[in-house]
């Protein structure tokens, strides 16, 4: 005998078998009671919320022999043949295959003929706003005026695509999504039927992933049992065979962006790519984390809607206290962006990586958000003693006698004069605009942004920006080229120095600005080209 799909078997035969839907139910039930059986009905919402199968059982219940509190027995001849599909009384339409005006026709001229037994001709219409312009006309009439045997069931997805003649001839229902406990309740209860062992994590993770979609979770229910037969459905399990992450890992990224480590970012995302799981769920997931922490700054009061563990709850709150609300929300507004570009990209990971550095590196962007997030790295940074670091003992508290003062943070650095300069290193910054007037590109583009000042040792220190100029300098190739340039101008060698500012630190604060000590030279545009 060949197996049957969970969401089929046990698909619900009766109005207490539907799970998440009560207010569309007891509606229902109360109009069939009642004997105020609507003409023409439209249900409409997410996938998977049981549109097409509570038309199934209303069908049922206005045809049933023996209802029982608005409900099909079930068991009667009429029942039985509905739910077998050998019933004529109850016609399915896919209008996603017969959208033209000429299948419409054939269900308008057999309106015509009354039921061969029972008392109602049901026809749903799944994914009705898949019909023509031209099949929504040809049904508009007989939508608004049907025979009294005949009810009109409308099921869609996209109600908006509707046209609102059609809309106005029907009673409307929204289905809503399913919640995340009604769905794990509902599998719980189907696994004890089938005698299988699941893990309570396993199912409320499945039920997290399904978004709301009953028949989405219980087949993701029936991958992650047929991967794993005979054997218990664990957590861990049930990760592994939907290509997800396990919780802590979105931890462990959101303190390497705090400490704006990029390298330690790109690593993890190394794990996780050669452990197999799926970046699109991976950049869902990590988003709807960082949407917990979010809501976990906002109020203390909102523990029901952030839907996980005690445990998990504590350790968000713990990593809520680590940044801003701000901070959180910028990088929320960067995975959604790149939630919205990766379905359909071919290069999923550089895409990832891209966005890893954005929420690193906040120098990046220009828009208010990065701007704030700037300020809080300078004063991460300051704080912490970085910009202190750069400067002389002096200036870092230490005192003559060799103790050390507490530094303060807020106090204005006042860094001493060098009481010499070599003159060597002076001649240099008397020549550098000439210098790089005379360099080949790229140096010569890189080297306008520089700033001079002296180095340990007496030697020249270049400082750049931490950026394309300072990792060109990185190759030791280019640092000799630019040695060689200087040195060729002030005819000595001179020993030279390249360092980056990071995003956290200034020039000003940090170095001595020759160029406000020694005259510079001018550097005069030659026009004689261009004559």
């Amino acid at each position: 005998m060949s197996y049957t799909a969970l969401y089929r078997k046990f698909r619900p035969r009766s109005f207490g078998d539907v799970k998440g839907q009560d207010h569309i139910v007891t509606t229902l039930k109360n109009q069939i009671r009642a004997g105020r059986i609507g003409h023409a009905y439209l249900f409409c919402g997410t996938r998977g919320t049981g549109k097409t199968t509570i038309a199934k059982i209303f069908a049922k219940a206005v045809n049933c022999e023996n209802p029982s509190d608005g409900s099909p027995c079930g068991e009667c001849r009429l029942c039985r043949a509905i739910a077998s599909g050998a019933s004529m009384n109850v016609i399915e339409i896919d209008a996603a295959s017969n959208n033209g005006v000429d299948n419409i026709r054939e269900i308008v001229d057999e309106v015509s003929y009354s039921p061969a037994e029972g008392k109602y001709k049901v026809y749903i219409i799944d994914e009705v706003h898949m019909l023509s312009i031209g099949a929504f006309n040809a049904l508009l009439k007989t939508l608004e005026e049907p025979p009294s045997y005949v009810i009109f069931i409308l099921a869609t997805t996209e109600v908006h695509k509707i046209p609102v003649t059609i809309l106005s001839r029907c009673q409307r229902y929204d289905f809503k999504r399913i919640t995340i406990e009604t769905i794990a309740g509902r599998m719980r209860e189907l696994m004890l039927a089938e005698d299988i062992q699941v893990e309570e994590k396993a199912l409320r993770y499945i039920a997290k992933t399904a978004d709301g979609s009953m028949r989405d979770a219980l087949s993701l229910l029936d991958q992650c049992i047929a991967f794993h037969f005979g054997e218990e459905l664990t957590y861990d399990k049930a990760l592994e065979v939907l290509g997800a992450v396990d919780t802590a890992v979105f931890g462990r990224l959101f303190r390497l962006v705090l400490e704006a480590d990029v390298t330690g970012c790109i690593g993890l995302l190394e794990e996780i790519v050669m452990q197999g799981r799926e970046l699109s769920q991976f950049v869902s997931d990590f988003t709807w984390y960082l949407r917990n922490l979010l809501l976990v700054q906002s109020s203390q009061e909102l523990e029901d809607v952030i839907d996980v563990s005690t445990e998990n709850l504590e350790r968000l709150k713990e990593e809520a206290g680590m940044a801003d609300m701000d901070a959180v929300i910028r990088y929320i507004r960067i995975f959604s962006e790149l939630s919205g570009r990766i379905r359909y990209a071919s290069q999923k990971r550089i895409l990832i990586e891209v966005a890893l550095i954005k929420l690193c590196r906040p120098g990046m962007e220009n828009n208010m958000e990065a701007l704030l997030g700037r300020v809080r790295e300078l004063e991460r940074k300051i704080e912490s003693g970085i910009a202190v670091a750069a400067m002389s003992q002096t200036d870092s508290g230490i005192t003559g006698n060799g103790t050390a003062e507490t530094p303060k943070v807020n106090d204005t650095v006042k860094k001493e004069l060098p009481k010499a300069i070599p003159e060597d290193v002076k001649m240099a910054v008397e020549r550098w605009n000439s210098i790089v007037a005379d360099m080949e590109q790229p140096m010569k583009t890189y080297m306008k942004g520089a700033r001079l000042s002296l180095g340990g040792d007496n030697r020249l220190l270049v400082v750049l920006e931490d950026g394309i100029a300072s990792d060109y300098l990185k190759n030791p190739d280019n640092k000799e080229q630019l040695r060689r340039a200087v040195a060729e101008s002030v005819q000595k060698e001179i020993e030279i120095e390249v360092q980056c500012i990071d995003n956290g630190q200034t020039f000003e604060r940090s170095y001595i600005d020759l160029s406000q000590i020694i005259h510079m030279d001018i550097e005069v545009e030659d026009d004689t080209e261009a004559e």
